[in-house]
């Protein structure tokens, strides 16, 4: 999946339940304009992710907490 930095903070925020303010500082560059992975060997060799991003995170993050506490 292809996705801003942004959206994934947005979306990091949006697991752990962050209800305060994210500030962008808009004056550092941003880097790598784009961060996708190549995955089309794997494809080819018959692998298919079976979770999204969202879900992802959301059980690594359900993981930590259930671990290590909030």
């Amino acid at each position: 999946s292809d996705m801003t930095v942004k959206e994934l903070g947005e979306m990091i925020r949006r697991i752990v339940g962050f209800e305060g303010e994210v500030a962008w500082d808009a004056s550092k560059p941003d880097g790598t304009p784009r961060k996708l992975l190549d995955v089309s060997r794997l494809h080819a060799l018959g692998w298919k992710h079976t979770i999204e991003p969202e879900e992802g995170l959301r059980k690594t993050y359900q993981y930590f907490v259930g671990q290590f506490g909030a």
